[in-house]
């Protein structure tokens, strides 16, 4: 039986996007993906029989489409995910088997036009694209981050971010977007970081018509903005990748998990996907201690392997790589690296702050191990939605009750269990890739409202160009001019 699809199919929490008339890019959640539940046999463990099909409704269109292996969750769900290298006129039909079976309401239809990532065809109607993506009416961390700006000066921000954090040391990107095309300038040494957020930015701009605005990305580790806001001068909304409790900027997500989900299936393999399919041993075949690897970025990670020496029964921590603190190497050792899938081999994930948050959190929350989170002054963009005992275990910042949590967490398997698959189930709802394209245009949204004049292409500003396109057929059937220059 066919089954003709509306605008946002909602199975196990995932989405297929589709969109009528107006036409869909095929990544508009960087992958579009299925999840489907079903319930598996014990004999079916790693030997997936899911498969999934996909080819255009026309069979004069020949497209080139990759669809790996379904992602199995080992909860009962699986993730299908699909990477399209052209335009489809008419429509994709997904036909989703098990065995030679359809399952899970298949086969979908998207009507098309159906766009390929690379595509220039952006949705001139911002509200339809994002009730398309299902994106959510209001993020906590986005309303508290522009609490502390009612209004944004432009000329202020002009003369004041180059003298205040744009020396020889800075690592500030100044953009201005108008008519949908993206111009920047760095101010400072150290902007290489630059690519990142030219990229989700182009990749944005190929999906939706962005608002006209002028702003400025840090590319550094550590926020910026330690103005109060009582206080004159008052902050700058300086956008960042990371925010502090002593700090005013403007939080995005990170450029770590940004680009994994803008090159997922193709250019990385540890993504926000490829991580839920790859999470090890069932619970109770998981071995019953906190685990750590990673480098020598904060002086705790330290004190965790010499936790780990004294304590190995309940703790295996190592450091892979020293760079802060080369003269520990002789006394704590170095450890092997380790593939990231393996650290799920554990019950128990430490998070330990590196020189800012630790980019591995959201990882480790999507996996289905215990997190053992530190205390700490930084976030990410998500942290807000996460609770301690509902989502994780927190720990304080000086580790001293580390070895506590932990033997907590064996005497209370149950509940530890309990909270690990809550985090979990939170952690696949937030960090969904669509939610991320939701997160940044938002951002964007309400940077543009709040600025007190036309934004404008600075001096030494240069255009930065979209990808070339030629390998790939793009047919963008919106072809008419964007609203005029300013």
């Amino acid at each position: 039986m066919n089954s003709e699809r509306p605008s946002a199919v909602n199975v196990r929490g995932l989405l297929i996007r589709k969109e009528g008339a107006r036409g869909v890019n095929e990544s508009t959640c960087r992958e579009c993906l299925h999840a489907l539940s079903h319930p598996a046999r014990e004999s079916d463990r790693g030997q997936t029989l899911f498969r999934v099909v996909i080819k255009s409704l026309s069979p004069k269109e020949l497209v080139r489409i990759h669809v790996p292996k379904p992602l199995d969750r080992n909860d009962g769900t699986f993730l299908m995910r699909y990477r399209m290298y052209e335009t489809v006129s008419k429509g994709l039909k997904i036909e989703v088997l098990y065995g030679d079976e359809h399952v899970a309401q298949s086969p979908y239809i998207l009507k098309g036009p159906v766009y390929h990532e690379y595509c220039e065809c952006p949705e001139e109607d911002p509200q339809a694209w994002q009730k398309t993506l299902s994106c959510p009416d209001k993020e906590p961390q986005i309303e508290k981050d522009f609490a502390s700006f009612p209004s944004i000066n432009l000329q202020q921000m002009l003369i004041e971010v180059p003298k205040r954090f744009g020396d020889e040391r800075g690592a500030i990107v100044h953009y201005t977007i108008l008519n949908n095309n993206i111009y920047r300038r760095s101010l400072g040494k150290y902007t290489d970081f630059k690519m990142f957020s030219d990229e989700i930015l182009l990749s944005l701009a190929r999906k939706v018509l962005l608002p006209d605005l002028e702003f400025y990305v840090n590319l550094g580790d550590w926020p910026l903005e330690h103005r109060k806001v009582n206080e004159t001068p008052g902050p700058l909304p300086i956008i960042s990748w990371c925010g502090s409790l002593d700090s005013q900027d403007v939080i995005l997500p990170t450029y770590d998990i940004t680009h994994s989900t803008l090159e997922a299936l193709r250019g990385v393999t540890n993504d926000l996907l490829s991580i839920q399919g790859n999470t090890g041993p069932s619970w109770i075949n998981k071995t019953e201690k906190a685990f750590f690897r990673g480098r020598d970025s904060r002086e705790e990670r330290l004190q965790l392997v010499q936790l780990s020496k004294e304590n190995p029964q309940l703790l295996d921590a190592g450091i892979t790589g020293y760079f802060f603190f080369q003269e520990k190497e002789k006394e704590l050792g170095k450890a092997k690296l380790i593939g990231f899938f393996d650290f799920f081999k554990y019950k128990y994930q430490v998070n330990v702050d590196g020189t800012v948050a630790a980019y591995r959190y959201p990882y480790l929350m999507l996996g289905d191990s215990l997190v053992l989170k530190q205390d700490s002054p930084y976030y990410e963009h998500f942290y807000t939605a996460l609770k301690p005992w509902k989502h994780y275990i927190p720990i304080k910042r000086n580790l001293s009750d580390l070895l506590e949590k932990v033997e907590w967490a064996k005497e209370n398997d149950e509940e530890a269990k309990k909270i690990a698959k809550e985090g979990q189930l939170t952690a696949r709802d937030l960090l969904q890739p669509h939610r991320l394209y939701c997160y940044y245009y938002t951002v964007l949204q309400k940077y543009a409202e709040r600025q007190l004049s036309k934004p404008e292409v600075r001096d030494g500003m240069e255009l930065v160009p979209q990808p070339d396109d030629s390998a790939s057929l793009c047919q963008c059937h919106r072809r008419r001019p964007l609203r005029q220059e300013l």
